[in-house]
């Protein structure tokens, strides 16, 4: 049932697009075939709780049967008399209760024993990422170096990586966060997996290209550890732009947010899910494609925002817009996983025709 609720949850919010790659049919059988699985998986345990549950009225009442036949024969050929037939009959009825708990315990046995194995194997996953303990945290404002791509994040710049495959540029931005166990990884010349991965949390945030919204109050949403001033959440939904989405909402930020922010349009959640990662003020900020949903004259005005509010400390924006691009203090262009031409974002459409091809969508000579 867990399968069959993703795939129809993936297939309604990707809809749009599914409907314009025309794989709607594809999905669709797919979710037929898993919705079988379900009935037939359902209909095996219905059979099973059907014969405990007919278990649990029959054999109480074969017991009564079969003791009260029994006693009905012994007081006819005068072995018993009727007042012990029916004393015998009154503890037959006594032991009903039991008989029955007996067949209780074997519907509670198999659900105990299924839950136990699902909380045995929680219990037994081993962490994907183990956290490391045994360097010295690195001073503030320290160089962020990934070196399997050659990417450096200077403190206090703001750096975009624009890649022509954008997995390549969120591969990159799952090493510098360490959601990706990647070697040769290092904040300020330490390992990323030497240091506790609650440090690496806390000075380094990354927000993902798919963003989440989860249910409760849009204030909690916004500041989950309910430690950031009021000035700074509202400074932080200035620079997403996001003032209009909260003048919107009946009860501002008190207004409690659907299930996976349902309720908001794909811009209106990436500027919520921006305002979030900014109030938490990180170190390093690294942000993956923040701004595909929203109108050009908005993302210009983010880019803007985003400088001004970031200054001084680092931040990496993995991006093809130009808009954010041209406000870069650096751009990185990544091919095959490693970055292969760096400047300003003017620079490298005047004098590199692959990075050229990529932010304006033109063939490559």
């Amino acid at each position: 049932m867990g399968t069959l609720t993703t795939v129809g949850a993936d297939t309604v919010s990707g809809l749009r697009v599914l409907r314009g790659i025309g794989g709607e049919e594809v999905f669709s059988r797919r979710y037929a075939a898993a919705s079988q699985e379900v009935r037939a998986a359902g209909v095996a345990a219905a059979r099973v709780q059907s014969l405990l549950d007919a278990a649990e009225v029959a054999l109480p009442g074969v017991f009564v049967v079969a003791v009260t036949w029994l006693g009905a024969r012994l007081a006819l050929t005068g072995r018993i008399s009727v007042g012990e037939l029916v004393a015998f009959y009154g503890y037959a009825a006594f032991l009903l209760l039991p008989v029955r708990t007996v067949t209780e315990a074997a519907d509670k046995f198999t659900r105990a024993l299924v839950a136990a194995r699902r909380t045995v194997e929680v219990l037994t996953l081993e962490p994907e990422l183990v956290s490391g303990s045994s360097a010295a945290e690195p001073p503030p404002g320290s160089p962020l170096v990934d070196g399997p791509s050659g990417l450096v994040v200077a403190p206090g710049e703001l750096t975009a990586v624009v890649a022509g495959v954008p997995e390549q540029a969120s591969v990159i931005a799952d090493r510098l966060g360490r959601f990706a166990d990647g070697e040769g990884v290092w904040l300020g010349g330490v390992d990323l997996r030497d240091l506790p991965l609650e440090v690496v949390r806390r000075r380094v945030l990354v927000s993902e290209h798919d963003p989440r919204l989860f249910t409760g109050p849009l204030a909690g949403e916004l500041d989950p550890t309910g430690s950031a001033p009021p000035d700074r959440v509202a400074a932080a939904l200035h620079t997403a732009s996001a003032g209009d989405v909260l003048e919107a909402l009946p009860d501002g930020l008190a207004t409690e947010v659907a299930e996976r922010g349902r309720t908001f349009s794909g811009g209106q959640r990436q500027r919520l899910v921006l305002a979030r990662a900014l109030v938490a003020d990180p170190e390093i900020l690294v942000l993956v494609e923040p701004t595909s949903a929203v109108d050009a004259h908005t993302e210009a005005r983010i880019g803007d925002r985003l400088v001004a509010a970031r200054a001084g400390r680092a931040t990496v924006v993995c991006t093809t817009s130009p808009l954010l691009l041209d406000r870069a203090d650096k751009v990185a262009l990544v091919a095959d996983g490693r970055v292969v031409a760096e400047g300003t974002h003017r620079e490298l459409l005047d004098t590199d025709p692959r990075y050229r091809a990529v932010v304006t969508r033109e063939e490559e000579p």
